[in-house]
């Protein structure tokens, strides 16, 4: 779905902003859950808005990764549509597609995932993040524990006797022989250690792939969905009375895709065996080094991602901006929709207006 700006709502701000903006969806929803805010967003950045179903969800085919991979003795081996990277690459693709240098990428829930990941992707190709209800588990930021002095003296006093010992004491030789001898055992020890890891991690994931994959594990996955799905879809607004026949089916519409179930198994294969992920530092190390904007969006009583996580996050990112929105659930852009986007729109207006204002001055 896009949306583009049709007439000047906004026509000192959307000279200030200037880029088109993404959202991208969380777990189980869809281009349904932007529907309320999709045309003001458009208006607001003055360029086109552009939402997409991720794989496994919405209107999307649900294909065999299994049957569409490429031989094993290939150069290059098929992207797992149902993984992370899948989604951010085609984040990147859009932007591309809208002839863009850069895009505001905002993420709901698991979509704040997708979001950050592009946002290290191609940093260069995003201009802003807006995470609403951010499903990404910020670090526990401790604060520094000052020693005591006498602590520390304490420690001088034992490292000073431990280097006035004499070095031809051969008690001492002997010790020292011991210690190495004991950090070669440790160190092959941990080697043997790893290496079996390595296998019973991947015994572990052929043996998840063969149990979900199977007639049984595809049938819990339908009971769970038939079970808990709508209950889940109320549990995420704070007035379930609010949650209108229209919604419901809005998000239960891509049950009658053929295959969706299967597709779910697949999602979640490709979440829990996700290996490229492995190969870079965890998100939580790389916080830090967001430098784009960013905003952080939750609502007072979301149950599903707790507002406190997103205090956390947004102390985890240097500089960013955190708005909660009062009586809201986990779904602000659909519960609250005219102050979700005043508040993006306020944000938008700090950020880029701030920058316009700046370039004028200097031009005058």
């Amino acid at each position: 779905m896009v949306e583009e700006a049709s007439s000047s709502q906004y026509p000192h701000f959307a000279k200030r902003v200037n880029f088109p903006m993404i959202l991208l969806h969380g777990f189980g929803a869809s281009v349904f859950s932007w529907n309320r805010v999709m045309k003001p967003l458009a208006q607001v950045v003055g360029s086109k808005v552009l939402a997409f179903d991720r794989p496994a969800f919405g209107l999307t085919s649900r294909i065999n990764p299994v049957e569409h991979s490429s031989p094993v003795s290939q150069d290059t081996r098929t992207l797992n549509p149902y993984s992370t990277m899948f989604s951010v690459l085609a984040t990147l693709y859009f932007i591309d597609f809208l002839k863009a240098e850069k895009a505001i990428l905002v993420g709901h829930s698991a979509g704040s995932l997708v979001a950050v990941d592009a946002y290290f992707e191609a940093p260069e190709r995003v201009a802003a993040l807006i995470l609403v209800a951010p499903a990404i588990l910020a670090p526990f930021i401790a604060q520094k524990v000052v020693k005591e002095k006498q602590g520390g003296r304490d420690n001088q006093i034992q490292e000073s006797s431990l280097d006035s010992n004499n070095p031809d004491n051969p008690f001492l030789r002997i010790c020292s022989l011991l210690s190495k001898l004991t950090k070669y055992v440790a160190e092959a020890i941990v080697s043997m250690v790893k290496g079996m890891g390595g296998m019973i991690n991947s015994l572990y994931k052929k043996a998840l792939s063969a149990i979900l994959r199977s007639a049984f594990g595809v049938m819990v996955v339908r009971m769970i969905i038939n079970k808990f799905g709508i209950p889940a879809i109320r549990n995420a607004w704070y007035d379930s009375n609010q949650v209108s026949d229209h919604t419901l089916q809005g998000y239960t519409k891509p049950l009658k895709v053929k295959g969706w179930d299967k597709a779910l198994v697949e999602y979640t294969l490709a979440m829990l065996t996700d290996s490229a992920s492995k190969l870079k530092p965890p998100l939580a190390e790389r916080l830090s080094k967001i430098s784009c904007p960013v905003l952080i969006v939750t609502g007072d009583s979301d149950r599903l991602v707790p507002p406190w996580n997103s205090e956390r996050l947004s102390r985890a990112i240097p500089g960013s901006y955190l708005e909660i929105i009062k009586n809201c659930g986990h779904l602000p852009q659909e519960e609250k929709a005219i102050e979700f986007v005043s508040i993006v729109e306020n944000f938008l207006l700090r950020v880029f207006g701030a920058a316009e204002e700046a370039h004028l001055q200097a031009v005058t």
